[in-house]
Protein backbone atom coordinates (compact mmCIF):
# COMPACT_ATOMS: atom_id res chain seq x y z
CA UNK A 1 0.00 0.00 0.00
CA UNK A 2 2.70 2.38 1.08
CA UNK A 3 4.50 1.63 -2.37
CA UNK A 4 1.36 2.60 -4.39
CA UNK A 5 1.10 5.34 -2.55
CA UNK A 6 4.31 6.99 -2.81
CA UNK A 7 4.10 6.03 -6.97
CA UNK A 8 0.99 7.22 -7.13
CA UNK A 9 1.68 9.78 -9.88
CA UNK A 10 -1.80 10.28 -11.15
CA UNK A 11 -3.41 10.62 -7.76
CA UNK A 12 -4.33 13.26 -5.57
CA UNK A 13 -3.25 16.74 -7.33
CA UNK A 14 -1.77 14.65 -9.87
CA UNK A 15 -4.98 14.04 -11.38
CA UNK A 16 -5.28 17.71 -12.03
CA UNK A 17 -1.60 17.17 -14.35
CA UNK A 18 -3.60 13.99 -16.44
CA UNK A 19 -6.67 16.34 -16.82
CA UNK A 20 -4.35 18.97 -18.08
CA UNK A 21 -2.12 16.72 -19.88
CA UNK A 22 -5.39 14.79 -21.49
CA UNK A 23 -6.99 18.15 -22.47
CA UNK A 24 -3.98 18.82 -24.46
CA UNK A 25 -3.43 16.04 -25.77
CA UNK A 26 -6.70 15.75 -27.42
CA UNK A 27 -6.73 19.40 -28.59
CA UNK A 28 -3.11 19.13 -29.99
CA UNK A 29 -4.05 15.96 -31.80
CA UNK A 30 -7.15 16.77 -32.94
CA UNK A 31 -5.41 20.77 -34.29
CA UNK A 32 -2.35 18.93 -35.91
CA UNK A 33 -4.26 16.10 -38.16
CA UNK A 34 -6.49 18.65 -39.45
CA UNK A 35 -3.87 20.89 -40.35
CA UNK A 36 -1.88 18.14 -41.52
CA UNK A 37 -4.35 16.78 -43.59
CA UNK A 38 -5.77 20.29 -44.78
CA UNK A 39 -3.24 22.73 -44.79
CA UNK A 40 -0.15 21.02 -44.84
CA UNK A 41 1.45 23.24 -47.62
CA UNK A 42 0.95 26.13 -45.54
CA UNK A 43 3.23 25.92 -42.78
CA UNK A 44 4.72 21.79 -42.73
CA UNK A 45 7.08 22.71 -40.10
CA UNK A 46 3.96 24.09 -38.00
CA UNK A 47 2.13 21.49 -38.08
CA UNK A 48 4.59 18.83 -38.13
CA UNK A 49 6.02 20.09 -34.47
CA UNK A 50 2.07 20.82 -32.80
CA UNK A 51 1.43 16.65 -33.80
CA UNK A 52 4.99 16.13 -31.32
CA UNK A 53 3.57 18.07 -29.16
CA UNK A 54 0.29 15.90 -29.10
CA UNK A 55 2.53 12.48 -28.85
CA UNK A 56 4.59 13.85 -25.84
CA UNK A 57 1.30 14.66 -24.35
CA UNK A 58 0.13 11.82 -25.01
CA UNK A 59 2.79 9.84 -23.45
CA UNK A 60 2.81 11.72 -20.07
CA UNK A 61 -1.30 11.08 -19.58
CA UNK A 62 -0.30 7.72 -20.30
CA UNK A 63 2.05 7.87 -17.45
CA UNK A 64 0.53 9.39 -15.18
CA UNK A 65 -2.04 7.21 -15.02
CA UNK A 66 -0.29 4.22 -15.39
CA UNK A 67 1.51 4.85 -12.01
CA UNK A 68 4.86 3.35 -10.66
CA UNK A 69 8.63 3.76 -10.58
CA UNK A 70 9.21 2.94 -14.50
CA UNK A 71 6.16 5.33 -15.42
CA UNK A 72 7.44 8.19 -13.06
CA UNK A 73 10.74 8.19 -14.73
CA UNK A 74 9.15 7.90 -18.24
CA UNK A 75 7.15 10.89 -17.50
CA UNK A 76 10.00 12.94 -15.92
CA UNK A 77 12.03 12.55 -19.49
CA UNK A 78 9.30 13.36 -21.37
CA UNK A 79 8.60 16.29 -19.24
CA UNK A 80 12.07 17.43 -19.36
CA UNK A 81 12.11 16.52 -23.17
CA UNK A 82 8.52 18.66 -23.64
CA UNK A 83 9.98 21.70 -21.27
CA UNK A 84 12.94 21.84 -23.67
CA UNK A 85 10.27 21.81 -26.94
CA UNK A 86 8.39 24.69 -25.35
CA UNK A 87 11.66 26.63 -24.69
CA UNK A 88 13.23 26.02 -28.28
CA UNK A 89 10.06 26.61 -30.50
CA UNK A 90 9.19 29.52 -27.88
CA UNK A 91 12.19 31.03 -28.83
CA UNK A 92 12.44 30.12 -32.74
CA UNK A 93 9.18 31.71 -33.03
CA UNK A 94 10.34 34.97 -31.47
CA UNK A 95 13.78 35.06 -33.02
CA UNK A 96 12.34 33.92 -36.85
CA UNK A 97 8.37 34.36 -36.94
CA UNK A 98 8.75 33.87 -40.78
CA UNK A 99 10.10 29.98 -40.42
CA UNK A 100 6.39 29.45 -38.49
CA UNK A 101 3.51 30.92 -40.76
CA UNK A 102 1.09 29.42 -38.82
CA UNK A 103 1.37 28.58 -34.82
CA UNK A 104 1.49 25.57 -32.93
CA UNK A 105 1.28 24.34 -29.44
CA UNK A 106 4.47 25.74 -28.23
CA UNK A 107 5.28 29.09 -30.03
CA UNK A 108 5.73 31.84 -28.21
CA UNK A 109 6.15 29.97 -25.09
CA UNK A 110 2.14 28.75 -25.57
CA UNK A 111 1.20 31.96 -24.91
CA UNK A 112 -2.03 30.80 -27.73
CA UNK A 113 -2.82 28.54 -24.80
CA UNK A 114 -2.88 30.71 -21.61
CA UNK A 115 1.10 29.94 -21.64
CA UNK A 116 -0.17 26.64 -19.96
CA UNK A 117 2.53 24.88 -22.24
CA UNK A 118 5.31 26.26 -20.73
CA UNK A 119 3.76 26.23 -16.83
CA UNK A 120 2.84 22.23 -17.43
CA UNK A 121 6.17 20.43 -18.04
CA UNK A 122 7.68 22.85 -14.85
CA UNK A 123 4.28 21.70 -12.89
CA UNK A 124 5.25 18.11 -13.79
CA UNK A 125 9.04 18.15 -13.04
CA UNK A 126 8.19 19.29 -9.68
CA UNK A 127 5.17 17.18 -9.05
CA UNK A 128 6.83 13.84 -10.43
CA UNK A 129 10.49 14.61 -8.41
CA UNK A 130 8.27 15.30 -5.10
CA UNK A 131 6.60 11.90 -5.70
CA UNK A 132 10.23 10.13 -6.61
CA UNK A 133 11.64 7.95 -3.76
Amino acid sequence: MAESARTGIGQGPGRLLVMLYGVFTVAAASRSLYQLIAQFDEAPLAYVLSAVSAVVYAFITVSLVRGGEGARKAALVCCGAELVGVLTVGTWTLADPSAFPDQTVWSDYGMGYLFIPILLPVTGLLWLRRRGG
